[in-house]
């Protein structure tokens, strides 16, 4: 949406509410997310209606967010992946959502709705999808041209480019990669296994230049050169390539991590019909083109999807069918003792 266009909105709302009326923001409400998902496109079905933004809070990743709730925090509709949502219920953070109120429920891929957990009953869910998308190493192919043909997270360890590599803060992708590429299952470590990771993550830390979960931070240090190679988002791959930064989304052998994103609702929020056409604009046919064209990753809705060009889809690395694309890699799923895993991980960027 244009700033005119959303401008003209904004005051045709003001002008039929009418000076006396209650301003539109005492009932706004507010939307924590990821950094991507609170882009123009993905709202404007919502500023259209309402003439103005959701409030935004951004979250860098999902254990930010879960320790700013239980200290107290209180969003009204938050945008975690598959993997995290049922520790948000189990916390008691979290209430079902009439999906019976959404326009695009019906057009949401059903094994997306049948994600373990995902639905309370036939028409309530915790946890509505909006957008799938992978988890692999970004790097420059300039910069690390023998691992054009040969892509290997072992990149993370070479020793070549110490200091010149990055990992994410969250588990669910440094941890569960780290794993993967000892060759181990990461959803279901030993206690000697879980002991080899450790020393494996201590390593990558030392080779690191920064772990951090802010991605506009690493794609700026990817965009540079002052970083080669680092755990990152498909949304951050597609950003860079859409800025013809020479980039790659390492496919190595035994494929990337693929997960599912979506809304789920705070317990105490109380604005349903504006929860509901937030959610309901996130799924729309533009913002599905938005995800695609501008980060790589695919709606959840399978009519925008399949009307999407196919050289659009090529050139974002994707494919229509969202059940085919995530066959392609590892799921990822809730982490067993992720509290402990968390405080490990802590201890280990701390350096202890």
């Amino acid at each position: 949406m244009t700033f005119m266009k959303y401008l003209t909105s904004a005051t045709a709302v003001a002008l039929v509410a009418g000076a006396a009326a209650v301003p539109a923001h005492a009932e706004n409400i507010t939307y924590f997310t990821f950094e991507s998902l609170a882009d123009d496109p993905l709202l404007a079905l919502y500023v259209e209606k309402y003439g103005e933004k959701p409030n935004v809070k951004i979250f860098a990743d999902e254990d930010e967010a879960f320790t700013s709730m239980l200290a107290g925090y209180k969003p009204d509709l938050m945008g975690p992946c598959s993997y995290e949502f049922e520790r948000w219920r189990e916390a008691g953070l979290l209430q079902p959502i009439d999906v019976t109120k959404l326009a695009f429920w019906d057009k949401i891929a059903p094994s997306l709705k049948n994600i373990p957990g995902a639905m309370k009953s036939e028409t309530e869910a915790w946890f509505v999808p909006q957008y799938w998308a992978s988890t692999s190493v970004t790097f420059r192919t300039d910069l690390a041209p023998e691992y054009v043909d040969k892509p290997s997270w072992g990149i993370l360890w070479d020793p070549k480019y110490k200091g010149r590599v990055s990992a994410i803060e969250g588990v669910d992708d440094t941890v569960t990669l780290t794993a993967k590429h000892m060759g181990l299952d990461p959803y279901n470590l030993s206690p000697e296994q879980w002991e080899q990771v450790q020393v494996k993550l201590r390593e990558l830390v030392a080779n690191s230049r920064v772990v951090s979960s802010d991605q506009t931070t690493i794609a700026q240090g990817l965009a540079s050169g002052e970083l080669v190679a680092a755990i990152t988002w498909s949304d951050s791959y597609g950003t860079l390539k859409s800025e013809n930064v020479p980039v790659g989304f390492m496919q190595p052998p035994g494929g990337v991590f693929n997960y599912v994103c979506g809304y789920v609702v705070h317990k105490e929020a109380t604005e349903w019909e504006r929860l509901y056409t937030l959610m309901d604009a996130g799924l729309t046919n533009e913002a599905a083109l938005h995800l695609v064209e501008n980060y790589s990753n695919g709606s959840a809705n399978v009519e925008a999807m399949a009307a999407i060009p196919q050289e659009t889809l090529d050139a974002a690395g994707l494919i229509a069918d969202v059940d085919a694309y995530l066959a392609t890699g590892t799921f990822q799923v809730r982490m067993p003792n992720k509290d402990e895993v968390v405080k490990s991980w802590t201890e280990i960027r701390a350096g202890l």
